[in-house]
């Protein structure tokens, strides 16, 4: 008998993402992209949260190719004179934990919500169904705004910067999950009514084993194409709600802050401070989309090939 490694090995999937450079580029990408998420800080030159490294006399510091550039600051400085090579890996770590945290969150609530409307059905699946629905025709903007602004006034600005992160999962967590649901939902409604489960339901194993631990797993494939790409679109959101002012506070750097913070600076000449994280935010989220697009086109069963 195989081995489940010598299985993936022979599996089309993983000769198709040989296959396909296109595909293994951008897993490359994210993966050197998370390495140096975790290692920013043992590799960062500096630590952009320690007042005691940061000189307000460094900034605005041009790249060291530039005229005026100093070799100790390759990427040149922010407006607040932080070491800008270090505050991107800190704000591409940032980014990357909350995208990681909003999709777990999404995840959770809509294969709940997801795999009991499309196992139980009836009314349990319109009720469901229609909270998905009010919380779809709800923007995660507008969301966003009223928790921000009802959380700065309760417990003030400073609380809110140090819980800035998890609120942030939160927010953009809650706003996507419909998503999950409606696909689990969709598959679970196929898988329900297949043998294994009327054979399970012959022995007597009870709903929730069954939903858990037969129909769930038979309908996870679809989830790695939405999660790729969910996370690329909660760094997105959360690049969208720092830039409006919404997200991460610019003390607390990520790449949605930083180039909130320099967009000031942009036409003074010191372009540099938004165009540096903007850059790294799309080659992270464009090598997301791109490996999302494969997956989706592997997994899509008109087109496996077995």
């Amino acid at each position: 008998m195989k081995s489940s490694l010598q299985k993936f090995k022979e599996s089309y999937f993983l000769y198709s993402f040989k296959q396909d450079k296109v595909a293994m580029a951008s897993f490359i990408a994210i993966v050197i992209f998370i390495i140096l998420a975790i290692t920013a800080p043992w590799i960062a030159p500096m630590d952009p949260y320690d007042a005691n490294n940061i000189d307000i006399m460094n900034s605005e510091i041009p790249p060291s190719w530039n005229e005026g550039g100093e070799k100790s600051f390759p990427l040149g400085t922010d407006n607040m004179g932080r070491d800008m090579l270090s505050t991107m890996l800190y704000g591409l770590r940032t980014s990357i934990m909350i995208g990681i945290g909003a999709v777990s969150l999404q995840a959770f609530i809509g294969i709940f919500m997801g795999l009991s409307a499309g196992y139980l059905g009836g009314k349990t699946d319109a009720i469901l169904m229609r909270i998905a629905d009010i919380q779809f025709s709800f923007p995660y903007l507008m969301l966003a705004i009223l928790v921000g602004a009802i959380f700065q006034i309760i417990f003030g600005i400073g609380r809110y910067e140090q819980l800035a992160v998890p609120l942030l999962i939160l927010i953009i967590g809650f706003a996507e999950w419909p998503m999950y649901a409606r696909t689990i939902r969709a598959s679970v409604m196929r898988e329900k009514n297949k043998e294994y489960v009327e054979a399970a339901k012959v022995i007597g194993l009870s709903k929730s084993v069954i939903m858990v631990r037969h129909v769930l797993p038979n309908s996870l494939t679809s989830l790695m194409v939405i999660s790729t790409i969910q996370i690329a679109n909660a760094v997105m959101s959360e690049a969208a709600l720092s830039f409006l002012g919404l997200g991460m506070p610019v003390t607390m750097p990520s790449l949605g802050s930083l180039i909130r913070s320099g967009f000031d600076y942009i036409f003074s000449g010191s372009w540099w401070i938004t165009v540096f994280p903007g850059v790294l935010l799309i080659l992270f989220v464009l090598s997301i989309n791109l490996l999302g697009d494969w997956l989706r086109d592997v997994l899509n069963p008109k087109l496996y090939k077995g």
